[in-house]
């Protein structure tokens, strides 16, 4: 054993200094992404994410565009 104590003491310390912070360990589960398939899913809903945006974004400048049509207004 070392001055430090072994490698569960320094992972039981630092978890208890984690906690005494506030902050509490939870276990998430994610996408693995070496699965076959991931990177398609990914460009498929960035190819949904893009259309959407290019979409809003010619349906925001027809709003603009109409709006600030001011032929004929006087101040």
């Amino acid at each position: 054993m070392t001055a430090t104590g072994t490698g569960a003491e320094r992972v039981r310390r630092r978890r208890d200094k984690l906690r005494a912070a506030g902050l509490r360990p939870v276990q998430i589960w994610v996408p693995d992404t070496r699965a076959p398939g991931f990177a398609l899913e990914c460009a498929r809903q960035s190819r949904i994410i893009r259309d959407a945006e290019l979409q809003a974004g010619h349906t925001e400048y027809e709003s603009w565009s109409a709006v600030s049509d001011m032929d004929g207004w006087t101040a």
